[in-house]
């Protein structure tokens, strides 16, 4: 259902039974990790974020970490702002990069 690496693969699934029998799997609740540690990278102009994951990361599918990280429902909102610093998880902690 969810992609290798993706932010929901270690996320344990439940199921609910319907009234009508039918048996509905679902992804229980993901609660957003704590960032740890001070680093931290400054947005540039014309950033995105996958840009910005690659830039601190090597990773452009790490965005959702630094959303993560930066308590941001919508990527395009991490770079909204060129000049603003954001949080960067630190290497080992449960969100880093």
């Amino acid at each position: 259902m969810f992609t290798r690496g993706s932010r929901y693969e270690p996320i344990r699934e439940s199921e609910y039974t319907a009234p009508d029998g039918r048996v509905i799997r679902y992804k229980r609740i993901r609660f957003v990790p704590t960032p740890t540690g001070p680093s931290g990278a400054i947005i540039e102009p014309l950033d995105r974020p996958d840009l910005a994951a690659w830039r601190v990361a090597q990773d452009p599918e790490a965005f959702w970490r630094l959303c993560d990280a930066n308590i941001v429902a919508r990527p395009a909102d991490l770079t909204a702002r060129p000049g603003t610093r954001i949080v960067v998880p630190q290497p080992g902690s449960e969100g880093a990069p």
